[in-house]
């Protein structure tokens, strides 16, 4: 079966469970602007070849410098990885705690305090001190095992930090490049 079509199912089965979770809580606090889930991640994000063709494309639309930005902020993420307690996305707009890859972001993003993994740091702080207070005792979690099991199914996951690694985007200079030399020429006309 078709791995981006098993990957859309997989986004729409996932933004129905956060659908039934929020449900009518106004008060639930995922959102624009949260970014606590981006300020505390447990590990590097993981992400299938089909997770980050998309991912890719979108970044493939920023300037060099901002892609080179985040190929360091990943970079050095990946040093201190075992040292550091919790993580910050280094696709995170840190001025607005916003995605600016938010529809291309991957499951594990989209799964971030809606699906629970404890014993490997996958659940949201601020909701878990909330359901411990006696807040939304009604909510059934999702299952991350299951997801990860139905990813697993879409092939193997490297580390963010390892596709950027290996992500030749010459391709994309270059034809910056070219375009920069046509606006030069016809400048120089």
């Amino acid at each position: 079966m078709d791995t981006l079509f098993l990957l859309r199912q997989l986004h729409a089965d996932i933004a129905a469970r956060v659908q039934v979770i929020r449900g009518d809580r106004a008060d639930w606090p995922c959102g624009r602007g949260c970014g606590s889930c981006c300020r505390h991640l447990a590990g590097m994000p993981r992400l299938t070849a089909v997770e980050w063709q998309p991912l890719r494309d979108a970044l493939a639309g920023w300037s060099p410098a901002r892609r080179l930005e985040i190929r360091r902020k990943t970079a050095e993420l990946a040093r201190r990885e075992s040292m550091a307690p919790a993580l910050i996305c280094p696709l995170l707009e840190e001025a607005t705690d916003t995605c600016p890859v938010y529809l291309q972001r991957p499951v594990a993003c989209r799964t971030h305090g809606f699906y629970v993994q404890r014993d490997k740091g996958l659940y949201c702080r601020d909701i878990e001190s909330r359901v411990a207070a006696g807040g939304w005792a009604d909510v059934v979690w999702g299952n991350q095992e299951a997801i990860d099991h139905r990813l697993s199914r879409l092939g193997e996951s490297r580390t963010l930090s390892d596709w950027l690694a290996d992500w030749d985007d010459s391709g994309v200079r270059g034809a910056e490049n070219k375009k920069g030399e046509e606006h030069r020429k016809n400048d120089d006309a």
